[in-house]
């Protein structure tokens, strides 16, 4: 989702979960993952066909 540009409020809404959820469901995979920022969490989905080019 956030691959595809959408904001954490957003995403929020879509799930009918809080942004501060989404933001610390987002925190916790890119730490499990080892990922730095945004750009490497969308490389990271290309990477193992979570997302299309």
């Amino acid at each position: 989702m956030l691959s595809g540009g959408l904001t954490i409020n957003e995403i929020a809404d879509g799930c009918a979960l809080s942004a501060k959820t989404i933001s610390t469901y987002k925190t916790r995979l890119m730490q499990k993952l080892g990922l730095a920022n945004n750009a490497e969490v969308i490389r990271y989905a290309i990477r193992h066909g979570l997302i299309v080019e």
